[in-house]
């Protein structure tokens, strides 16, 4: 077992940066500045996928409490696509960041062990190149595929957010589904605490978080109260239309348990917004650090 504690770190970061922020790394090639603007191969897009990255992190490095990575987008680069995912996650930890991938794998026992050793490391790793601090995992072939990670993130200090309620509207198709008096993703909300019980940290929370979005705060509410456990990533904030009002249900009382992933509103907020106005595409880099800052506090304030 690791000393470190995934929950117990990512409670600490939001706590001395004073932000719940997690800014998404998900970077569409046809939306870059235009200092960056690729050739057409998939090399000369992942560079810049890779130098729009670090502006990005060192935008919001003192702000951020964290950053998520959209694995789609370095896939679609091929293998110079995922050359730039490992060298962004190795930016992002240098600027002492906890970083998120969000790969949002799932699969039976087998499988599900090789996704973990490659996404969070321990004995069974032959390679750290895509090793980040937390993933995104899909629960729908049941223990199976989650346990494995669970194993995983016990044994290396880090963690996972399963997916529970996700921000897509047609996320009610099968996720509202009920089934033996309860909602579908009710049922999956109380797995989520049972496999993390065992590991709950020193500040209450385990390592095995929940991803609940906040397009549906009735919802969330209703989660927080089913997983006290359980730490949630909010995504749905800002361009998927969720607000500070809607994603207040995700904190305890103490203001804390939550973290709210905005990506297209803060990484590209030079495009559009009060932000475009302030701060042409020339300073892009000042767009994205003012709209971190923006959310971070409203966040803050909101909280406590």
């Amino acid at each position: 077992m690791s000393e470190r504690h995934f929950a117990d770190a990512l409670l600490d970061a939001c706590r001395r940066k004073r932000s719940q922020v997690v800014v998404g790394l998900d970077p569409r090639v046809d939306r870059l500045p235009a200092e960056l603007r690729p050739d057409a191969t998939c090399e000369g897009r992942a560079q810049c996928v890779e130098s729009f990255n670090r502006g990005v992190i060192d935008a919001v490095a003192d702000i951020a409490a964290a950053v998520k990575l959209q694995i789609a987008f370095y896939e679609q680069l091929g293998c110079a696509g995922m050359a730039a995912y490992a060298a962004t996650i190795r930016c992002a930890r240098e600027r002492g960041l906890i970083v998120i991938g969000d790969i949002k794998r799932g699969d039976i026992a087998g499988t599900a062990s090789a996704y973990a050793a490659a996404h969070l490391g321990g004995s069974a790793a032959i390679s750290a190149d895509f090793v980040v601090d937390a993933v995104t995992v899909n629960p729908y072939l049941g223990s199976d595929g989650v346990r494995p990670f669970v194993d995983a993130a016990a044994a290396t200090g880090r963690g996972l957010f399963v997916l529970v309620k996700t921000s897509n509207p047609s996320a009610v198709e099968l996720q509202d589904l009920s089934c033996g008096g309860a909602l579908l993703h009710e049922h999956v909300a109380a797995l989520v605490e049972v496999w993390g019980a065992p590991h709950t940290g020193a500040g209450g929370y385990s390592p095995v978080g929940a991803v609940v979005g906040a397009t549906f705060p009735d919802d969330l509410a209703r989660l927080r109260a089913l997983m006290p456990h359980t730490l949630l990533l909010v995504p749905g904030y800002g361009a998927q239309g969720g607000g500070i009002d809607d994603v207040l249900p995700a904190f305890d009382a103490a203001g804390e348990g939550a973290v709210v992933n905005s990506s297209r509103g803060i990484i590209f907020a030079w495009r559009h917004g009060p932000h475009a106005g302030r701060h042409g595409e020339g300073a892009w880099r000042d767009a994205v650090r003012a709209a971190a800052a923006e959310m971070r506090d409203a966040l803050w304030q909101a909280t406590h």
